[in-house]
C-alpha cells in the first residue's frame, strides 16, 4: 500500500507544478519577488503616488459553469472566467488589480486538464496587468467525482483612499450607464443546464440557430473584463464615475442596489438594449417571469455605471475609444426610493 494506491499521484502533482512555473512566470510584474512552488508568495507593491494606500481583496468561483467545461471536454477558458470576474469585483471599488492566487481541486489529477484550466488563468492575469502569484493543486480521491474538479480565485488590488469608488455621491437624476455583456459571465448555470440539457434534451454540441452556433460553445463564453475599459474613468482626477456594479449573481434587481445611497433607487427602461438571444431562448423554453430573469441572468449587462446625467455622453464615449466592441447605453437613471430597482 502506498499514497498513489489510495489515489493520490505526487508524480502528477509535481508534473503540474512544474509546468504551471512556465505558465506563471508569463505574468509576472516587476512587484513578483518569489517563485512559483515556495510556501508563501512575496510581492512588493509599487506606492508611488498613492497617499494613502488601501488594500482590497476578493474571493469567488465559477460556479456550475464548471459542469459544461466538463461535458465539453474545453477547460482552457474557466480559469479566464475566474480572473476577470474577481478583476471586476475589485474593480468597482476602483482598485486595480497586483497579483491573483487561485486553488484549484479535483478527485484524480489529469495535468493536462491542470495545466488547461490554469493557462487560461493565466492568460487572464496577463491581460489584467497582475501577476499570478502563486495557488494550490489539490487531489483529494473519493471527494470529486472522476473527471470533475472545482475552482476558486483569490484578487488583491490596490486604490488610493480617496479614489475609492463607492457609490455615497449618487444622488436623484444621475445616470446609469449599461456595459453589454459577452453572455451569462459565470452566473445562472443551475438554470441553464436545466432548461438546455434536462428540459430541452440538448447536448454541448447541439446547434441551435436562434443561438448562433453550439450550445457549448454559447455558454462557454468567458466572463468579460472590464478594467481597461474603464480604467481611464477609474483614474479620472475629475471624478466622473459615481458608482459601479458588477452584475453577477442575483442580475440587475439585485447588485444595482448594491451601491446605491439610502433613499435612492435605479429605474430602469429595459428597452434601452437589446437583449441577446441566449436570455431570450432560455426565457421561451422555462416561461420564466421578467422577474425571475432579472434576477438570475445579468441579461446582457454586465455592468452598470453611474454617473451625473451631463457626462453620460463623455463616459459613454470614453469607454467606446477603449474597447470598440463593447456597447454602452444609457438604461437607466437614479430615481428616491428604498434601493430597489424599478423595471420600465
Amino acid at each position: 500500500m502506498d499514497y498513489k494506491s489510495s489515489g493520490v499521484d505526487i508524480d502528477a502533482g509535481h508534473e503540474v507544478v512544474e509546468r504551471v512555473k512556465r505558465l506563471a512566470k508569463s505574468s509576472f510584474t516587476e512587484g513578483v519577488l518569489s517563485d512559483i512552488g515556495t510556501f508563501g508568495g512575496l510581492f512588493r507593491p509599487e506606492l508611488t503616488g498613492l497617499k494613502e494606500p488601501v488594500l482590497v481583496a476578493s474571493a469567488d468561483g465559477v460556479g456550475t459553469k464548471l459542469k459544461v467545461a466538463f461535458l465539453a471536454h474545453k477547460h482552457g477558458t474557466v480559469g479566464l472566467d475566474l480572473v476577470n470576474h474577481c478583476v471586476n469585483d475589485i474593480l468597482v471599488q476602483g482598485a486595480r488589480p497586483i497579483f491573483f492566487l487561485d486553488y484549484l481541486a479535483t478527485g484524480r489529477l489529469v495535468p493536462a486538464v491542470s495545466v488547461a484550466v490554469i493557462e487560461g488563468i493565466a492568460r487572464g492575469c496577463k491581460a489584467n496587468h497582475c501577476a499570478l502569484l502563486g495557488g494550490e493543486t489539490a487531489e483529494m480521491p473519493g471527494f470529486y467525482a472522476d473527471g470533475e474538479y472545482d475552482l476558486a480565485g483569490f484578487v488583491v488590488g490596490l486604490v488610493d483612499r480617496a479614489g475609492i469608488i463607492d457609490g455615497r455621491c449618487i444622488e436623484p437624476g444621475d445616470a446609469l450607464i449599461g456595459l453589454a455583456a459577452s453572455g451569462l459571465h459565470t452566473n445562472g448555470y443551475s438554470l441553464a443546464r436545466r432548461v438546455l440539457f434536462e428540459t430541452l434534451g440538448l447536448r454541448v454540441d447541439s446547434v441551435v440557430e436562434e443561438l448562433g452556433g453550439a450550445v457549448g460553445d454559447v455558454l462557454l463564453r468567458p466572463h468579460r473584463s472590464y478594467l481597461d475599459a474603464l480604467l481611464p474613468l477609474v483614474d479620472d482626477a475629475a471624478r466622473p464615475v459615481k458608482g459601479l456594479a458588477h452584475i453577477t449573481g442575483g442580475g440587475l434587481t439585485d447588485n444595482v442596489p448594491r451601491i446605491l445611497p439610502d433613499g435612492m433607487a435605479a429605474r430602469i427602461d429595459r428597452a434601452a438594449w437589446t437583449v441577446p438571444p441566449i436570455f431570450r431562448f432560455l426565457q421561451q423554453h422555462s416561461h420564466l417571469s421578467d422577474a425571475e430573469m432579472y434576477r438570475t441572468f445579468n441579461m446582457g449587462i454586465g455592468m452598470v455605471v453611474a454617473c451625473a446625467t451631463d457626462v453620460a455622453g463623455a463616459v459613454s464615449a470614453t469607454i467606446a475609444a477603449q474597447a470598440e466592441d463593447l456597447n454602452a447605453v444609457v438604461i437607466g437613471s437614479v430615481i428616491e426610493g428604498h434601493r430597489t430597482v424599478v423595471y420600465a
